[in-house]
């Protein structure tokens, strides 16, 4: 009776555990039984690691193996756990020292001729084993350069289960094996998207400025045609790069999702879901595996909802959790799946359901019933989580005749500067805080201490507070914005100034 043990990692969501694999080997009715919460996919493992190991040159025996997959109580899904099991027994068999493979991790699903298959979240996974202690990994050939982004790891790439035996000491003869792969990403050619390419619309290009400066959310109405989508689709480039951290946070869940990276993901991301998506879809979910949505895959960057009003109300609401905590909760039957969601909300919608109203050159066909009813299916309580809401009107034939006179307009290059100013006097402020930009930073806060503003400054949202005009989360958005706009005018704290615009910004669309 032998007994030998590895380790693997359970990935719930963007989070994981390290499972213990232990393997005993008793002679005793042939069998294999595997237990510790399997899922199908993971009970079919018997059957791959056995035809696999017979495959391979390295057959299991035909003795009785147990195999448990520790904490008992965590549930296990996928195949990844292949390679693990197939060692553990083998070493509770001798073909390796148990020692050896002790505290290592392996990971990686096997095919039936022995080789290992590539598999998706492997960061996640290594990202997870790290932070529970483990150094030594033992991964596929095919996610060597997605292995290789964790720093202070040793990772050991292997092509086939008798390779793997081999790299621990086993006794057996080398060959040559063709690694499975990955298809190498396509590269595609993405077009420069520049701010100077918007005419006119100074108003909402300063507007995209001030969210960006903050890490602000952004609604804007318009008409179809005014440039919303334009707007929106060059805020990621006047965005900061991403730091190491939140670069491996986002490439992490890429890999949940199931695009391996070759490299780790350096600028923010855009994702913008059709108004048709339901509510797994944006938020993440599945029958069996929690894959992420929309919402966590644009972590660190934009989620992009256009025409906001045409998604179901209840998909949109939805987002009100993510959008305060910065965090998306799955909940399931068997399992709750945590997914990073710190992302920036840009919201698109028309003014009314025929796009007209409040246009100067066409006449609106909607009653005011239809329009408040179409407005109305953006929610209270989630607009009132919306720092920046303005009007975006089409542009002029005199805007356009008038461009070749005007001064240069604004570039992204510009823009992004102006931002990464901004954030250098916010990171200053916010230096012993857990914070980083002006949009996370709790009301409380800017209402306390040396950071409370003098009550001439903040009487215009205190009689609005007064009113019921401004709710007091609105209240804190608005001050949050009077930060940020003090930042990007490069002066010490807001004036009455800075309320009064950051509070023109929130209620424009009235």
């Amino acid at each position: 009776m032998m007994v030998a043990k590895t380790l693997s990692v359970a990935l719930l969501g963007a989070t994981g555990a390290v499972v213990e694999v232990e393997a005993h080997i008793a002679d005793a009715i042939p069998g294999f039984q595997l237990i510790g919460l399997p899922d199908t996919a993971l009970s079919d493992s018997k059957d791959r690691v056995r035809a696999a190991a017979a495959n391979d040159g390295c057959p299991l025996p035909t003795k009785k193996i147990v195999v448990n997959l520790s904490p008992a109580s965590l549930p296990k899904t996928g195949s990844t756990y292949d390679l693990a099991i197939a060692v553990a027994v083998l070493a509770a068999e001798g073909v390796v020292r148990p020692e050896v493979i002790d505290g290592v991790v392996h990971l990686g699903e096997l095919s039936l001729d022995g080789r290992l298959r590539p598999m998706t979240g492997v960061l996640p996974a290594i990202v997870a084993a790290r932070a529970a202690g483990c150094r030594r990994f033992v991964v596929p050939t095919g996610n060597e350069h997605e292995a290789r982004l964790v720093d202070d790891v040793e990772i050991e790439t292997v092509a086939s289960l008798r390779e793997a035996l081999i790299r621990h000491g086993a006794d057996l003869e080398a060959g040559e094996t063709e690694p499975l792969v990955l298809p190498p990403p396509v590269e595609e050619v993405a077009t420069p998207l520049d701010l100077a390419d918007v005419v006119g619309n100074a108003e909402a290009v300063e507007a995209l400025v001030t969210a960006a400066a903050g890490g602000h959310h952004l609604l804007m109405i318009g008409p179809p045609g005014a440039g919303k989508t334009m707007l929106a689709q060059r805020l990621p480039g006047i965005l900061p790069d991403l730091d190491h951290e939140q670069a491996l946070e986002v490439t992490s869940v890429l890999s949940l999702a199931g695009t391996p990276q070759h490299g780790l993901i350096r600028r923010p991301p855009l994702e913008s879901p059709h108004h048709s998506a339901s509510a797994a879809a944006l938020v993440g979910g599945g029958s069996r595996v929690i894959r992420p949505g929309a919402a966590a895959r644009a972590t660190h960057g934009i989620l992009f909802l256009d025409e906001a009003p045409e998604f179901a109300p209840a998909v949109l609401d939805s987002l009100r959790q993510p959008l305060e905590s910065g965090t998306l909760t799955v909940s399931r039957a068997t399992a709750v799946a945590h997914f990073p969601a710190r992302f920036q909300l840009v919201l698109a919608a028309n003014p009314c359901p025929c796009g007209s109203f409040g246009s100067r050159d066409l006449d609106c066909t909607c009653t005011s019933i239809m329009r408040r009813r179409y407005l109305g299916r953006l929610s209270g309580p989630l607009l009132d989580r919306v720092d920046l809401q303005l009007r975006v009107d089409r542009v002029t034939a005199a805007a356009i005749r008038t461009q070749a006179d005007a001064p240069p307009r604004v570039t992204s290059a510009d823009a992004r500067q102006r931002v990464l100013d901004a954030r250098a006097a916010a990171a200053v402020r916010l230096d012993s805080t857990p914070w980083r930009v002006n949009a996370h930073v709790p009301g409380a806060w800017f209402r306390s201490g040396s950071r409370r503003l003098s009550h001439e400054v903040t009487a215009p949202i205190d009689r609005a507070l007064e009113r019921g005009s401004l709710t007091m989360r609105g209240y804190d958005r608005v001050l949050r914005v009077a930060w940020t706009l003090a930042d990007l005018d490069g002066v010490e704290r807001p004036g009455l100034d800075h309320i009064g615009r950051a509070h023109l910004l929130r209620r424009a669309i009235a």
